[in-house]
């Protein structure tokens, strides 16, 4: 109890309340000005701070009356035993803790664009329909994911596998710190399991690179000159035929001088594509840009990382044994059918708290 009560201390000394609630009533100012929707993006971007400080503060607020009535009900135990009032005691510190410790997460989500919505690409390597079927296993994994903290995922784009599975697919992923946490998930995955595509049933090694940027709105100038783009139309597809067009609405753009390509498929109108895709342009070159600064910082600190599949951050083993195993942090997890259902929270917070 002592040791919970000294990290609910630390905890409110890290948030500063009063801090926050004054930026409350500031952006309730300028929420009041008559001219608050002449620049609907600005906007919006006011609002969705807004309301995303007040759920800290409500977060925070709850938390503190929770505590509050633990303090009192540790009062009770100490005055006089009660068995049944210990073991509710010793299961609500344990859910408090647990609440603590997703809010320190999200307190730790304070680089520039953490608060963003992401954009979220799956390419299966080398390996045919093995490789395309683990790309559809790690979609699902993070829709469930995604679903299951409240986040809107849209298909931008999908391309099908020949046979099963998916060549690559790009998701918009849209909520308060989505990128915060989907960036400990860039890198590439692997999959070692008895491929049921093998008749002769042997052990195959599947790997599919994970890329994550931060989604824009306008908030970033990017300059792209016009004679660098390569710009392609062809007829969108979805899964399982889904979102097929008669005319050529999907867009595909190649930035010559990076060699980034993006497409999206999403919207029926060509136009509203090409202009889609332009955001998605800019978050991909914004995001090779902030690879760059941290490959020279490692450079500087004497880091050496291969890049390329012998450097993929996670293994997923199905067989001949259950491990999920995170290769940066060593983070172990023996339920793997829990983990493929979304339950990916334990890696992105041991990512997050190891770059402290």
């Amino acid at each position: 109890m002592k040791k919970f009560q000294n990290a609910w201390k630390l905890l409110g000394g890290l948030f500063d309340l009063d801090e926050k609630q004054m930026r409350i009533e500031d952006l309730e100012h300028l929420m009041s000005d008559p001219d608050f929707w002449n620049d609907q993006t600005a906007a919006q971007a006011i609002i969705n701070e807004s309301n995303a400080i007040k759920g800290q503060v409500d977060s925070f607020l709850n938390m503190n009356d929770s505590y509050e009535n633990l303090v009192l009900t540790y009062e009770l135990v100490r005055e006089e035993y009660d068995e049944d009032l210990v073991n509710e005691l010793t299961q609500e510190v344990k859910t408090l803790v647990a609440t603590m410790e997703d809010f320190e997460l999200e307190m730790l989500l304070n680089e520039p664009y953490d608060k963003n919505s992401a954009i979220l690409e799956l390419h299966p390597g080398a390996g045919g329909t093995e490789s395309q079927d683990w790309g559809s296993m790690l979609l699902r994994m993070y829709t469930r994911w995604a679903e299951k903290r409240g986040f809107k995922v849209e298909t931008l784009d999908y391309l099908p596998g020949d046979e099963a599975g998916i060549k690559s697919v790009t998701l918009s992923i849209k909520g308060h710190n989505a990128y915060g946490y989907l960036k400990a998930e860039k890198g590439v995955h692997r999959l070692v399991r008895i491929s049921p595509f093998d008749a002769s049933g042997r052990r195959h090694t599947s790997f599919v690179s994970c890329d994550v940027m931060p989604e824009f709105d306008d908030e970033i100038e990017v300059d792209i000159r016009t004679e660098d783009l390569k710009i392609d139309t062809y007829r969108a597809s979805g899964a399982g035929g889904q979102h097929i067009n008669t005319t050529d609405s999907a867009v595909r753009i190649t930035h010559i001088p990076s060699g980034a390509v993006v497409t999206c498929q999403t919207e029926r109108s060509q136009i509203k594509n090409r202009e889609r895709a332009m955001k998605m342009l800019k978050a991909k070159l914004y995001q090779i840009e902030i690879d760059k600064q941290q490959a020279q910082l490692n450079d500087i600190r004497g880091e050496q990382k291969e890049i390329g599949w012998g450097s993929q951050i996670r293994s997923y083993v199905f067989h001949p044994y259950s491990l999920v195993k995170d290769h940066r942090t060593n983070t172990e997890v023996g339920n793997t059918q829990a983990v493929m259902d979304g339950d990916i929270g334990i890696f992105i917070d041991a990512f997050l708290r190891a770059k402290l």
